[in-house]
């Protein structure tokens, strides 16, 4: 029997659903620029008498999706894409510090030549890749940029690891497990414990 917390049966996260405003907009940016492959449309969904969409997905009754895509970018998680219409619909996107806020990023093997690419393609990119020299994070570099609707986006790269890869038991690297039967010096004590507690055999 698998003394394996949370649900049965996960095995990973499948995709991240975005409402965009602009489906072909979103559609063009995401595969022209960003480079996902195009996946399905799946049509569209509403109910003009009943519940069914507020019972569903926690929305306003007669809210109408027009039209939902899916798209697929590399090795990681699927993109679902929503063009939604709504009575009661807001138009702001959070940002990173709101409650609520988010942002997708993706890994890439050449950050600065990635970061170079957007800003030519006329995306807003914030300031020049960041390189973490210290903590868990080291090694990796980060930058943050804009699609053209405002989403929030991130690129990320670590070709050599990161330092908490000398400690940990398992990677975020997609199906990666770290052999980490003696902690390495560069754990940090509360890292450590923190694991421990968390994941006990």
């Amino acid at each position: 029997m698998s003394d394996r917390k949370g649900m049965p049966g996960l095995t990973a996260m499948d995709h991240v659903g975005l409402v965009v405003p602009d489906m072909k907009e979103a559609i063009a940016f995401f595969g022209d620029v960003i480079g996902c492959d195009f996946i399905y449309s799946g049509g569209s969904m509403k109910d003009d008498n009943g519940t069914f969409m507020q019972d569903k997905m926690n929305i306003h009754p007669r809210a109408n999706m027009k039209e939902v895509v899916f798209m697929r970018c590399g090795n990681g998680s699927n993109i679902e894409l929503f063009d939604f219409e709504a009575p009661d619909q807001k138009r702001v996107y959070p940002r990173n510090s709101d409650i609520g806020g988010y942002h997708l990023c993706f890994y890439v093997e050449n950050i600065e030549a990635a970061a170079d690419y957007l800003t030519g393609k006329g995306v807003k990119v914030f300031d020049r890749p960041e390189l973490e020299k210290q903590g868990p994070g080291a090694g990796e570099s980060w930058v943050y940029f804009e699609a053209p609707w405002g989403l929030q986006m991130e690129l990320i790269s670590y070709p050599d690891g990161k330092a908490y890869e000398r400690c940990a038991k398992a990677s975020l690297e997609a199906g990666s497990l770290v052999d980490a039967r003696s902690w390495g010096t560069a754990c940090s004590r509360d890292n450590r414990e923190r694991w421990s507690s968390l994941h006990r055999s």
